[in-house]
């Protein structure tokens, strides 16, 4: 895992798991609003927690290499 992948681990949880989008339009579009979101929202629990389990798991692939 490398630190972008780390940023889009989050991503990934808000928008794109579980869902069906009808369109790439209307995937773009929730990916743009969750973008606007998580800048307006950086200290949010969830999110907190979801980024820093990813950064545990980036700092621990890297410790094994």
């Amino acid at each position: 895992m490398n630190r972008i992948e780390v940023q889009f681990t989050s991503l990934r949880e808000f928008t794109l798991n579980g869902t069906d989008h009808g369109s790439h339009r209307e995937q773009g579009s929730m990916i743009g609003r969750y973008i606007a979101w998580h800048n307006r929202n950086s200290d949010n629990h969830r999110l907190r927690k979801i980024v820093n389990r990813a950064n545990m798991a980036w700092r621990g692939t890297r410790l094994e290499s």
